[in-house]
This record gives structure tokens, C-alpha cells and sequence, in this order.
């Protein structure tokens, strides 16, 4: 390959200025964290498969790009025969000692070539590879950076609200808040500031990052607490289970091995200012805080606050309570549509029956009687107090 060969493919190169592009894929890697050799790397790429459709060439091409310089070069690989029959693959050992001085026949040379008009076409190519690979970056930029935020609480702002989905702004993606994520007393309107609880991070069909933002969710309020109670975010007070209504009642459990520390005086705060900050974050959502015990039948007798419980029967193997409240409590106890009980269950993960005292001491009757098993009723029974207990 002579001299005159290698300037022709300077000349026809000058089509475009490599070293500009370099220079400018050097600043997107300090803007956008795009790595300059990602970019080389998938232009070189773009540019072989670009040839090989406009030259019609075999698959034997590959260009390489300085990543310093900019210069970029077209090669054909050919094998070095005697006498060379077919030049698209091979090359005479002659003229492959001119390129390689160490060349011989069975090696594989690399021949520079000059494309006619290449240099517009890698221009056209340079532009369409930069531009889909920044959005590419991008794209995974904002999928790893909300995939770390994955169960934390952002800020946005409402861009569409139709009534089954909120869409919000949360700067560099969307956020989509289907209808099952959404408190049911809420209304949400355009240009709202509102925070929600990042439930999951995906990839959509075209690789765009598919954020779905919370605000029903329990671990929502669990992070709430986070935020407002020191001692939660420090790790001296624990938030042992959540049961939630969104948007009429939650229920807290909250525990510390510190014997110093109140748990629950600790959620509610001075005047309840602490626990005020996240009921009206919530919209006013009732929220009751629970001091977790490991006696099951203590921690259920709290979980039905606010109702009075009289007695607690439980039976370990199938978590099974039988509850009895004063009569003037059941229906505080169940709670209006079941909801306290029904919180309750989930809160202690028991299942629980509640009854009423006179309901009970009907059942008591009745086992005495000898219509239903006794061994449960006789069990509860010891345990109301015994001025509950005088009308025999």
C-alpha cells in the first residue's frame, strides 16, 4: 500500500471532523456520565454495519477510531495467499509484505481501504449513534438512579389526573400512580405537590424507566414515621407490623428494647405534634399507635384499641383468639364494616373472634350444658375479673 493510498483516506476523511466529535463526546462524559469509549465503542459498530449496506461489502470490514486522535481508518482482513484470486478475502504474500513486513501465507492482514463518500455517510452515522446512545444512557441513568430509590418517598408534581391514574413529574422521569395506589379519599389536581412511596422501578417496552408511586401503601406510612420520629429513623425504636385503610385508619406497631424510651409517646410526640404531621400528610387518616408485645394475647388486647378487652384466649398452634370485650364495646371493638377487628388481624397476623360478655357467658351456659365444649369457654371465663364475673 503505498503513500499516496493513506493520504487518500485522510483526504476523504476530512468529510468529518473525528476529533470534534471526540472532544464532544469527552464533554457528555462529564455532563451525563456517558463513557467516551461506550460511544466510540457503538460508533464503530454502527459505522461496519453502515458500510456493509452501502458498499455491499463482505463481512471481512471493521473500522477503527482513535480514541485520543479522532482518525479513523476502514480495514478489509484478508488472508495472505501466493497469488491472490479472490481480492475481496485475500492478498498476495507481495502486497502483504508491504503492509506487514512479518506477514506470511495462512496470516491475516488488515488492508486499509477508501469508501467513496464514506466520510458523509459516517457523519449521518456518527449523528443517529450519538443521539440514540446518549438517550440510551440516559435512559439507564434514571432506571439505576430510581431503582436506589426503590421504597423510599419522593416529591412530585401532578401533570394529569383522570381519575385512574395520576401522572406526576418527578424531574428527570414520570411517575405512575394507578388507582389501586391512590388514597381513595383523595382528589388530585394539576400542578399538586404530593409525595408517594416508590413501589417499583421497571423497564418499559422501549427501555424508558416505568416508575409507580404509592400513596395506599403500608410501608408508605412506615416511612413517614421515619421521617418525623428520630428514634424510628435511629433505630432505637422498631415498627414491628402496619395494618392500613388508606385514607381512614392505620394501625402501628412499635416497639424498644430501651426501657427508657416510650415507644408510643415517642410516635405521638409533645401534644401529639408528631403524630399530627403525618395524619395531615395523610388527609386526616386516623392512626393508631400500638406498643408491641411478645405475649400474643397482650399485643391483641392493644391492637383492638380503642375498645376494652376483658380476656384473651389463644391457641398458639392454629393463632387463633378468642376475644372478649364489656357489651357496650363490641361494636367498638369490630369497628364500623369490621374494619378495627379486621386491622387488628392483620396488624397481629392472628386470626380473631370477638365477643360480647353477655354473648359469652351464653356460650358458658351452653357448655355447662353440655352443648358445646367447655375447655375454652372455662379458660376465658378465669380470666375476667371477678367483678365482671358476679352475676351467677
Amino acid at each position: 500500500m503505498n503513500g499516496n493510498f493513506k493520504g487518500g483516506i485522510r483526504e476523504k476523511m476530512k468529510a468529518i471532523d473525528m476529533k470534534e466529535l471526540v472532544v464532544a463526546m469527552e464533554e457528555l462524559e462529564k455532563e451525563r456520565g456517558i463513557s467516551k469509549e461506550y460511544l466510540l465503542d457503538s460508533l464503530e459498530v454502527a459505522l461496519v454495519t453502515a458500510y456493509k449496506k452501502n458498499y455491499e461489502q463482505a463481512d471481512n470490514v471493521k473500522v477503527s477510531i482513535n480514541k485520543e486522535t479522532g482518525e479513523m481508518h476502514v480495514y478489509s482482513s484478508k488472508m495472505v495467499v501466493e497469488a491472490a484470486k479472490d481480492e475481496c478475502f485475500e492478498i498476495s504474500l507481495a502486497n502483504a509484505k508491504k503492509i506487514n513486513k512479518k506477514a506470511e501465507i495462512g496470516s491475516v492482514v488488515d488492508v486499509e481501504i477508501v469508501p467513496k463518500n464514506f466520510g458523509r455517510i459516517a457523519a449521518q452515522t456518527a449523528k443517529q449513534v450519538v443521539v440514540q446512545k446518549i438517550r440510551e444512557a440516559e435512559r439507564e441513568i434514571v432506571y439505576t438512579d430510581f431503582s436506589e430509590k426503590k421504597g423510599e418517598i419522593v416529591t412530585g408534581i401532578v401533570q394529569k389526573a383522570d381519575g385512574n391514574i395520576v401522572v406526576l413529574d418527578l424531574g428527570r422521569v414520570e411517575g405512575i400512580m394507578p388507582l389501586k395506589e391512590q388514597i381513595p379519599t383523595e382528589k388530585y389536581r394539576v400542578n399538586d405537590k404530593i409525595r408517594g412511596y416508590v413501589l417499583s422501578v421497571e423497564k418499559g417496552i422501549k427501555g424508558n424507566p416505568q416508575v409507580i408511586v404509592s400513596r395506599s401503601h403500608p410501608d408508605f406510612v412506615r416511612r413517614l414515621f421515619e421521617f418525623e420520629i428520630p428514634e424510628i429513623y435511629e433505630g432505637l425504636i422498631e415498627i414491628k407490623s402496619i395494618s392500613r385503610d388508606a385514607g381512614s385508619r392505620s394501625k402501628v406497631a412499635v416497639y424498644s428494647t430501651n426501657e427508657n424510651i416510650d415507644p408510643v409517646g415517642s410516635c405521638v410526640g409533645q401534644k401529639g405534634v408528631r403524630i399530627q404531621n403525618i395524619i395531615n400528610e395523610l388527609n386526616g387518616e386516623k392512626i393508631d399507635v400500638i406498643e408491641w408485645d411478645e405475649d400474643p394475647a397482650v399485643f391483641i388486647a392493644a391492637a383492638l384499641l380503642p375498645a376494652q378487652v376483658l380476656a384473651v384466649d389463644v391457641k398458639e398452634e392454629e393463632k387463633f383468639a378468642q376475644v372478649i370485650v364489656p357489651d357496650d364495646q363490641l361494636s367498638l371493638a369490630i369497628g364500623k364494616s369490621g374494619q378495627n377487628a379486621r386491622l387488628a388481624a392483620r396488624l397481629t397476623n392472628w386470626k380473631i373472634d370477638i365477643k360480647s360478655e353477655s354473648q359469652f357467658r351464653k356460650m358458658l351456659e351452653e357448655a355447662q350444658n353440655g352443648e358445646v365444649e367447655a375447655e375454652t369457654t372455662e379458660e376465658v371465663a378465669e380470666a375476667i375479673p371477678e367483678e365482671e364475673n358476679s352475676e351467677e
